[in-house]
């Protein structure tokens, strides 16, 4: 069990049995049916602890991802510092400490939700990465107005989907103006999620970014409708997940959509794995996305030697071909 889980198997110790689970079936209802708004919605500790345990994992998982992919096409660069905006309980700070273990970067986690940003100060308390034990955590609004403290690394997770569409594009744009080197986006791997991520990387590409990953260019998505760009991050199911969700399977796939967006040069993926990969009978069919042809579909067989043998142990959402 990772220090995040032990720390949020904490959170349900006393509490009567049932009640966790309660609490996240409200939530899950408020935030399905929902319109966004500028308030929060984990408004005191009882919601914010049942939450926390039943999503913090998936979103960190997410975020982990959608950083290693980005770090791949990073080279040597790392960030002294990061920005967390609508940070919560600090699930990306976690999986930015995790993704620059080596650590010397500070972290600040920005919410508008009091209860939020003491639940997550509770948890850091006890991680291992020191750019999680020492994060700042601040109170700050969200949207049209709210201006960003600049950072080398802005991450931007789960969040603007709980915005207006006016707040959404000025916090986009607040971030781009705010990030000194990244700024990174994820959002559930959603119709609606894809949607908010591709507004805001068309955002980010006006704004002088460059797209580093998932995509392999900068051009318009080839991807069309009712078809949208997301990806799968496997998390560990904890008794709470079994719970709300019914089920005996010890882990399930956190569908995810992101953009990660640099002002340093770098090169993205030559091409990026967009479907689970077909292995057949001496070959395996690859659903890529590319700069040159869109998507397109390459079969690797027997013959082609070590590319054959990646291609066996490819998945979906790296980047093909490896090593370039």
């Amino acid at each position: 069990m990772s220090t995040l889980q032990a720390a949020l198997a904490d959170l349900l110790d006393g509490l009567p049995p049932g009640r966790a689970a309660q609490a996240v079936d409200r939530l899950i209802a408020t935030y399905r049916g929902r319109t966004p708004s500028r308030t929060p919605i984990l408004r005191d500790r009882s919601d914010v602890a049942a939450y926390a345990a039943y999503r913090m994992p998936a979103t960190n998982a997410a975020v982990r991802a959608a950083l290693a992919e980005f770090r791949d096409r990073a080279g040597d660069w790392a960030p002294a510092d990061h920005l967390d905006v609508g940070g919560g309980t600090g699930a990306a700070t976690w999986a930015v400490g995790d993704a620059w273990a080596e650590g010397g970067h500070r972290s600040t986690v920005l919410d508008w939700s009091d209860a939020a940003l003491a639940l997550g100060r509770e948890l850091a308390a006890g991680a291992q990465s020191a750019s999680v034990r020492d994060a700042q955590w601040r109170k700050a609004p969200l949207g049209g107005g709210a201006r960003l403290p600049e950072a080398d690394l802005v991450t931007i997770s789960y969040v603007i989907g709980e915005l207006a569409p006016p707040d959404r594009t000025a916090v986009i744009a607040e971030a781009a103006r705010a990030a000194r080197g990244a700024v990174l986006v994820v959002e559930p791997g959603t119709p609606d999620g894809y949607a908010r991520v591709l507004a805001a990387r068309d955002q980010l590409i006006a704004a002088g970014f460059a797209v580093l990953a998932p995509c392999p260019h900068d051009t318009a998505c080839p991807v069309q409708a009712p078809d949208w760009c997301h990806f799968a991050a496997r998390v560990s199911r904890s008794s709470l997940h079994r719970q709300v969700k019914g089920g005996s399977l010890p882990y399930e796939d956190e569908k995810f959509s992101y953009v990660a967006a640099a002002r340093f040069p770098a090169a993205p993926a030559a091409s990026r794995i967009v479907r689970h990969p077909q292995i057949r009978k001496g070959q395996v069919l690859l659903d890529l996305c590319t700069a040159e042809d869109g998507l397109r579909r390459e079969t690797v067989t027997k013959r082609h030697g070590d590319a054959y043998r990646a291609a066996r142990d490819a998945d979906w959402g790296d980047a093909w071909p490896p090593g370039e």
